[in-house]
């Protein structure tokens, strides 16, 4: 097939000596859900590009859909272009079957602007056009949890190989990740078949809450693997009668999951940090990418956590951070400046949680510091001590954070207004979806009592 010549070494070395059966067609929505199509090889092979309505940005997580006031529900076709550099196995079925992201374009021939990759893309762009590279390294975590096909009854912790359910408090514990290896030894074979580099996996605070680092890079390629690795990881949990979920706060009263995403900026030219000057001492590009941070983070709350669930993370005092303020080693803050030298420094945002879509978050938190580098503001001052003590500074309910979003002009100019506007939109219906139902706390302690 004439595409082979294309392929990144690891589908080739996956593909060795076996018959290409099926292709995957794949893009992210808006919720970061794979959407597109699976065809034989031998048609795949054949055609140049695909079809898809562009009702795919416009469905909630719930199955509704969205009518677009600026553009009719008419569902034209979008025309996805395969990028061969992400072909990848998908080393869990039956068959061989490679998968593919696609670029996505209208028909006029120009991106997509509501596509999260082409988001991203966009404020890659941006710093490009200054003479800059953005670079991230992402952190991943998520939870191994008891089936649950009932979703009136609580989430539960795993079986683990001694028989008993994952305990929790465990953090940095060995035998406690050991009680799941054997889905951990999938993911790194999944991992592995589709080239994908992990830089390490702990045990986390919650009961049977798992941590994964990956290395540092393109924030493009970086989100394209988070992509695929949330898929491969639910697939790994499936093939051993158990649940992987990325949900911010599944279990009540245990810590929720977040994506820490880690920033520096390259200079194109030099291929030097630009968060350090020669000497290794901090530079003022440094501070004004955390003064952007502390200035814009809140109106891209809402695609840091995009649902309701998500701000049930957002604890004092549980392991995730409430406020935007800034320090060094401080897990206390939702801007942490990790210890490391010259070349490596670097901004850690602990606010996304791992619900998001990475190709959204990345493009967000890029954006937050993209802004602070062009107004070239100086951050307040470092927070020394517990930041949990400190106001809060981020919006509580998805409804006060899309209201942010939506009056955040600055921001909407960076990410894409068309994108800004169907984001909000889809968003409000999932609140509104989300308030039509009756939890089991409410008929608990207002049935009877009010």
């Amino acid at each position: 097939m004439d595409f082979f010549d294309q392929l990144p070494q690891a589908a080739l070395d996956f593909m060795d000596g076996r018959k290409l059966d099926e292709v995957e067609c794949i893009v992210a929505d808006l919720s970061g859900i794979a959407r597109g199509k699976a065809m034989p090889a031998a048609k795949f092979a054949t055609q140049k590009h695909f079809y898809l309505p562009n009702s795919i940005f416009l469905q909630s997580i719930n199955g509704d859909w969205v009518d677009d006031a600026d553009a009719p529900f008419t569902e034209p076709d979008m025309v996805l272009v395969p990028d061969f550099t992400t072909a990848s196995a998908a080393p869990w079925t039956a068959d061989c079957t490679l998968q593919v992201i696609h670029d996505v374009f209208d028909q006029k021939g120009d991106l997509m602007p509501v596509a999260p990759r082409n988001v991203l893309k966009r404020v890659v762009d941006l710093y490009h056009q200054q003479g800059w590279d953005p670079i991230v390294a992402p952190e991943m975590e998520f939870f191994l949890v008891a089936r649950n096909t009932d979703p009136n009854q609580p989430i539960e912790p795993p079986i683990g190989r001694s028989g008993r359910r994952a305990a929790q408090r465990q953090a940095y514990s060995m035998s406690a990740v050991d009680e799941y290896g054997p889905i951990i030894d999938d993911i790194y074979d999944f991992a592995e078949a589709q080239g994908l580099e992990i830089d390490g996996i702990l045990q986390e605070g919650g009961a049977g809450q798992i941590e994964m680092n990956l290395r540092h890079g393109d924030p493009v390629k970086l989100a394209d693997e988070m992509f695929y690795f949330k898929r491969l990881i639910r697939e790994a949990a499936l093939r051993h009668d158990c649940f992987a979920t990325f949900m911010a706060k599944p279990i009540q009263d245990e810590p929720g999951s977040a994506m820490h995403i880690h920033h520096s900026v390259v200079d194109l030219k030099t291929g030097e940090n630009i968060f350090s000057d020669a000497d290794g001492a901090e530079t003022e590009a440094f501070h004004h990418f955390i003064a952007g941070l502390q200035n814009h983070l809140a109106s891209t709350i809402a695609i840091h956590a995009p649902y309701v669930n998500s701000y049930r993370r957002y604890v004092r005092d549980f392991a995730a951070p409430i406020n935007l303020e800034w320090g060094r080693d401080n897990r206390t803050t939702g801007l942490r400046v990790p210890i490391s030298g010259p070349e490596a420094r670097r901004i850690e945002n602990r606010l996304p949680g791992m619900d998001v879509n990475p190709y959204l978050s990345i493009a967000a938190s890029l954006a937050c510091g993209y802004l602070g580098l062009m107004e070239r503001r100086e951050p307040r001052a470092e927070y020394v001590g517990d930041a949990y003590a400190s106001a809060e500074g981020i919006p509580g309910t998805l409804a006060s954070a899309l209201d942010l979003l939506q009056c955040a002009d600055q921001m909407q100019e960076v990410l894409g207004r068309d994108f800004c506007r169907t984001y909000i939109q889809v968003k409000r219906t999932e609140n509104d979806a989300f308030l039509q139902v009756i939890s089991p706390w409410e008929r608990e302690h207002l049935l009877l009592n009010v």
